[in-house]
């Protein structure tokens, strides 16, 4: 994309007419789906953590018997190996249905929104911040990415 004069690119310009409502607006839902991906995250940390937890439960159960403790060994394989963390859930099904329920129909929506009001551009509100704070012709304030060469 070609800058103007140095400046923003036109993917990250708000459309014509566009308020600083409505761009303030478009960047608190931005700010919104960030944190949804990142809850995403956690929910993805939880999920492996507490698979590991799982398989190292597992573990002490079998050195437990090399020890020859076979009661204790059976309590944890029979009370907490492969036990569900909400009922009827695996961590797996939780992220799944996080997925299902939650973060696929904000993604949908979020992205519908700004199709809708700012023909689907990206960050109008951080590229107009960059665009305030940087300093014009210095090589380490370029308004965009360099261009791979072709």
């Amino acid at each position: 994309m070609i800058d103007d004069d140095d400046g923003m690119a036109a993917r990250n310009r708000r459309p014509a007419g566009m308020s600083d409502a409505l761009v303030e607006a478009l960047g608190v839902l931005s700010e919104a789906l960030e944190a949804v991906e990142r809850a995403r995250g956690r929910l993805y940390d939880f999920h492996q953590l507490t698979g590991g937890a799982d398989l190292r439960l597992g573990e002490a159960a079998e050195l437990l018997r090399a020890a020859g403790h076979d009661a204790d060994a059976e309590r944890i394989e029979t009370e907490l190996v492969g036990r569900n963390v909400l009922p009827g859930y695996w961590t797996f099904q939780m992220v799944e249905a996080y997925d299902d329920t939650y973060y696929q129909p904000f993604r949908e929506l979020e992205q519908q929104v700004r199709a809708d009001l700012a023909g689907g551009r990206r960050h109008i509100h951080e590229a107009e911040m960059k665009e305030s704070r940087r300093t014009h012709g210095h090589p380490d304030h370029s308004a965009d990415p360099p261009r791979p060469a072709v």
